[in-house]
């Protein structure tokens, strides 16, 4: 069905947990945009909390429905999820309203990691050797199929959850346990719910925050990821810009992202990719049809002072940006880790960390006494750490210096006072 396009009202998709939705909103405000906020809810809750459009994003026909019959009477320039959790659910409500958008099946391809590698790999994108094997399937078996060293992940889990890396059959055992009762608490069913398990691919990552135009590919910034990232677990933690490789080596990694797109079939909105690199060139891990997460965009500035989602926003409506250009300061970001499980009690050392030279800000997410679940099951930070300066090295050592300076109080059986950490 397709409806008059509105130029001024946009509807924004977010989970209740997303960091994103502030800056979202913020930024649609501040281009005059008449946003609507479509969030995960059950309809009754969303009337409570005063949610325009309570959506079930498990259930995309219900959910394309409720949106085509709320934009008969306001219609949309744009259908954006601001987080990973609905980015097929827009698809579908976009293609029914005729709105510019990926389309459903690249977008679930962008969120399925089993049908990205095997288009991927169909599509000439560099990625590790894989294979799927079911959850019922006995680990004894699938241990004498896999290579050593090898990473087990879920199919549709973000942020690096469940992710596991295993050196030989027993810690291969033992992973496949413990991902398998990490599927099964969020729902999944033995018989029908697979798992990816792919060769380890050696050396450094980065992530490459991009914008695709009719399939064409800009790149907007290169992170470098300072903190080796080699498992058990993978847990991220300080992102830098600009990348202090060489101009080469970040044409290769554009090449091979722009390959990966293509290879999925997305043409148009955010991107956000992770790439690891070694001597042999670039390797696809993931790309998502989303811009980063977290809090992490704060750090980005284009052109004038425009931010990431405004950027986002303009290029959804149809507006031409004129830069694309990121500002010529180094940034970085840390994503404050969590150390580990119990329940959290005090924090201390804020002030100190803030003080810093070229740090521009400290945002403790984590909530006085609630529960802390860190990596692989966990799917939190404990914060944020930003900071701005002339070089990237000047602001990775400034993240780091800030984060020595917080000690995060974990309560187990008795209380611990646990010290900041680097990796």
């Amino acid at each position: 069905m397709l409806v008059e396009k509105h130029a001024k009202r946009v509807l924004l998709l977010m989970s209740p947990a997303t960091y994103r939705a502030g800056a979202f909103v913020q930024a649609a405000q501040q281009l005059g945009l008449d946003t609507v906020v479509g969030l995960d809810l059950p309809q009754t809750l969303a009337e409570l909390w005063h949610v325009p459009l309570g959506l079930d994003f498990s259930n995309i026909a219900v959910s394309v429905q409720t949106i085509v019959e709320y934009a008969q009477e306001k219609a949309f320039a744009a259908i954006l999820s601001v987080d990973d959790s609905a980015t097929e659910l827009a698809a579908y409500a976009n293609l029914a309203l005729g709105l510019a958008s990926n389309s459903p099946q690249a977008s679930e391809a962008a969120r399925d990691k089993l049908l990205m590698r095997q288009l991927m790999s169909a599509g000439g994108a560099p990625c590790p050797i894989f294979r799927s094997f079911w959850l019922h399937e006995d680990p004894d078996s699938i241990a004498s199929q896999v290579s050593y060293p090898c990473v087990l992940k879920p199919r549709r889990l973000s942020g690096s959850r469940g992710v596991i890396r295993a050196d030989n059959a027993a810690e291969f055992k033992v992973a496949f346990a413990r991902l398998k009762r990490l599927l099964l608490s969020e729902g999944a069913s033995e018989h029908e719910t697979s798992i990816l398990v792919e060769d380890f691919i050696p050396g450094f990552e980065v992530a490459l925050e991009g914008l695709l135009t009719d399939g064409q590919l800009k790149v907007l910034t290169l992170f470098d990821k300072p903190d080796p990232l080699d498992g058990p677990f993978f847990e991220e933690t300080i992102y830098v810009t600009p990348s202090r490789l060489a101009t080469e080596t970040q044409q290769t990694i554009a090449d091979c992202v722009s390959t990966a797109a293509a290879a999925l079939g997305l043409r148009t909105g955010p991107i956000h990719a992770e790439l690891r690199v070694n001597e042999q060139g670039p390797w696809m891990l993931e790309i998502a049809g989303r811009s980063i997460g977290g809090l992490c965009s704060t750090i980005l500035e284009f052109g004038s002072g425009m931010c990431l989602e405004e950027l986002i926003l303009r290029h959804a409506i149809g507006e031409e940006v004129a830069t694309l250009e990121r500002e010529e300061q180094a940034a970085g970001v840390m994503m404050i880790p969590i150390p580990e499980a119990g329940i959290l009690k005090g924090v201390h050392g804020v002030e100190a960390a803030m003080a810093v030279p070229l740090i521009t800000g400290v945002e403790i997410t984590a909530q006085l006494n609630n529960q802390l679940t860190p990596l692989p099951e966990g799917a939190s930070y404990l914060g944020f750490i930003f900071a701005r300066g002339a070089t990237s090295a000047d602001v990775e050592a400034a993240i780091r210096q800030s984060h020595q300076c917080l000690r995060f109080e974990i309560r187990r059986s008795i209380p611990i006072l646990n010290a900041g950490r680097n990796k």
